[in-house]
């Protein structure tokens, strides 16, 4: 490292979005992503088709991102890639890029968790944005994780509570799709939701012990009240779209802020996160907003584009990662199921 600053280039292609970021120091100079809208006509991400686009996209995102960034290839003092958890084809062509890369540049690669990467979003630099504080509580909701993690250190996490079944996103995508919503339809219940008042419908709420979540119950309840209703009255669902999407968001806000208050309460920790896809749903994040002034939290959202996945919270947690020299070798392996607390971090 010739230069007194710490450039890491970042990759991020554990579903259908192909990122790559430039990083110096805490700053993103470039974080850009390539989406894929191949999946939305089969109602679901295609694991063959995601692997494939993440062949054709690759090249050009990192070329494009160290372009943007104003550096050169040479400049870059580490790789740092997602290992998992993800889908593994996808994850597959990441990691084959990072170690080719890292053997021609002679460069060290690291393997990061993604869900740390949500987490560490936090500390990607933002003008006059606080940070939060050791230890503090993330809530990371993504379409393929809901979990509650206390974070020690910038390396040192637990999960305390996770979902036993569907992941919040999950729920949102599954209740859209039965509203006749097209994939994705989180999206959508957010924005009919806007229109709508939230405590015209009750759907049932699980009764699950300590900090997890359930969202499988939620889905079979709206189910059956939809099939019921439409029963008496086939329009039901257009007349009263605004509502249900309403409804059905303030339900799965409600199920994932009681456990995060008893966490908060139990642990009395105030420093309060939020992370991951989901976060960027407009409902939640007025919910943290209401909670934190209600019980004394400083609350913390990254960026809308630090929230998705992409290749910036790669980046960071991989600087963490270079300073303590966790480095993976030519032998690492993708992991399609790979939990915080295991491996490096």
């Amino acid at each position: 490292m010739a230069h007194n600053e710490l450039i890491i280039l970042g990759i991020e292609s554990s579903c259908d979005d192909t990122s790559a970021a430039i990083l110096k120091n805490n700053t993103i100079l470039s974080n850009l992503i390539a989406r894929q809208d191949v999946h939305n006509e089969y109602g679901g991400v295609v694991p063959e088709l995601a692997s494939r686009a993440h062949q054709q996209n690759i090249i050009p995102v990192v070329d494009m991102a160290i372009k943007k960034a104003g550096i050169k290839k040479e400049d870059i003092d580490a790789i740092a890639f997602t290992k998992g958890p993800g889908l593994l084809g996808s994850l597959i062509v990441g990691t084959s890029f990072a170690k080719s890369f890292s053997l021609a540049m002679g460069i060290p690669m690291i393997d990061v968790n993604h869900m740390v990467g949500h987490v560490l979003a936090h500390f990607i630099d933002e003008d006059g944005k606080d940070k939060p504080n050791f230890p503090f509580l993330c809530l990371t909701v993504s379409g393929g994780h809901t979990q509650i993690v206390l974070v020690k250190d910038y390396l040192d996490m637990e999960v305390l509570g996770s979902t036993i079944d569907d992941a919040a996103g999950e729920a949102f995508d599954k209740a859209a799709k039965l509203l006749g919503f097209p994939y994705p339809g989180g999206p959508l219940i957010d924005k009919h939701s806007k229109n709508g008042n939230p405590d015209a419908f009750t759907f049932s709420k699980p009764r699950i012990e300590g900090y997890n979540f359930s969202f499988s119950g939620l889905k079979t309840s709206i189910l059956y009240f939809l099939e019921k209703e439409t029963k008496k009255d086939p329009e039901f669902i257009v007349k009263h779209r605004d509502d249900l999407c309403a409804s059905i968001q303030k339900t799965v806000i409600d199920i994932l802020f009681d456990k995060l208050i008893k966490v908060s309460s139990d642990l009395n920790i105030k420093d309060i996160c939020i992370a991951g896809g989901v976060s960027a749903n407009s409902g939640l994040r007025a919910e943290l907003q209401i909670q934190g002034e209600k019980r004394g939290w400083r609350t913390f959202i990254p960026k809308f584009e630090f929230c998705t996945d992409n290749a910036a919270m790669i980046a960071i947690t991989g600087k963490y990662m270079f300073e303590k020299g966790l480095f993976a070798d030519q032998t690492v392996a993708p992991m399609a199921r790979f939990s915080i607390g295991s491996g490096s971090v």
